[in-house]
């Protein structure tokens, strides 16, 4: 476990440098749309094969789950589950809010998340039972947040009606609550870890964009919905974590609006 701690740091580092390279030379990239409010680059498809050779060269019996690309099995029991840029309509608007998402999942569970910010050169990892780490620094996250005192993210899913997003906002509106959209589901999780947000709604979430993260705050003491690893590979899911102190509050806001 330690080796594929190092290696998925390092192979999201390098993958974290080719992308903000891209990110560079915006204006020569081509840019094509997926769906409503859903874009991939040559970027995206390039850097996702680059983290596919690294990870294929350090563990090659190892299985590859990725956004952009067909997934490849293996034999180990181990899959590395990828997303090269989440954020991509950030980054094709030159927003620097995007980031390198990294989980290893084993017999039904994340073991190892990663989240990387090139922009930032921020790196927020976590192993399973080990703790939570920015950088070099352990993440412990509040256990007393308030609605009323914090930030909520939630993000935006066209496999659910826009009612519900906006009764979401409503629900945390009502309870004095503050609310957040920065484009990136991966990244506002690592936010929450690193207890900069209090808490993350969504209705539809890929394991490429939520595994990590939602270990990640685990690992930092803050509490997730229960999930098949497995599941969530295969179909996604919904995705309710945040601070102990609002967990509760959490799921009652998402029970009563994401089901719309």
């Amino acid at each position: 476990m330690e080796d594929r701690l190092k290696a998925a740091i390092a192979i999201a580092k390098s993958g974290g440098a080719l992308a903000l390279d891209y990110y560079r030379r915006l204006p020569t990239l081509e840019v094509v749309s997926k769906g409503l409010q859903d874009f991939v680059t040559e970027a995206d498809q390039n850097v996702e094969l680059h983290i596919r050779d690294l990870i294929t060269a350090a563990f090659p019996d190892d299985g590859i789950v990725g956004e952009e690309h067909a997934p490849k099995t293996g034999t180990t029991g181990y899959r590395w589950v990828i997303d090269p840029i989440d954020g991509t309509s950030n980054f094709i608007n030159a927003m620097p809010v995007w980031c390198v998402v990294i989980a290893i999942v084993k017999d039904d569970a994340t073991q190892i998340g990663v989240i990387h910010d090139p922009v930032h050169d921020e790196t927020f990892h976590a192993v399973k039972g080990a703790g939570a780490i920015l950088n070099d620094a352990p993440m412990r996250m509040p256990a007393d947040a308030v609605i009323s005192r914090g930030t909520i993210s939630t993000g935006y899913c066209n496999r659910i009606s826009k009612a519900s997003l906006v009764a979401v906002i409503d629900a945390v509106v009502a309870r004095d609550g503050v609310f957040h959209r920065n484009g990136s589901g991966a990244l506002s999780l690592a936010y929450v870890a690193a207890g900069r947000l209090i808490g993350y709604l969504e209705g539809h979430m890929n394991a490429w964009d939520c595994l990590a993260g939602q270990l990640i705050i685990a690992e930092a003491g803050g509490r997730v919905e229960p999930q098949s690893a497995d599941d969530m590979i295969v179909k996604g899911g919904r995705v309710v974590a945040g601070s102990a102190g609002i967990f509760d509050e959490l799921v009652q806001i998402a029970d009563a609006t994401l089901h719309l």
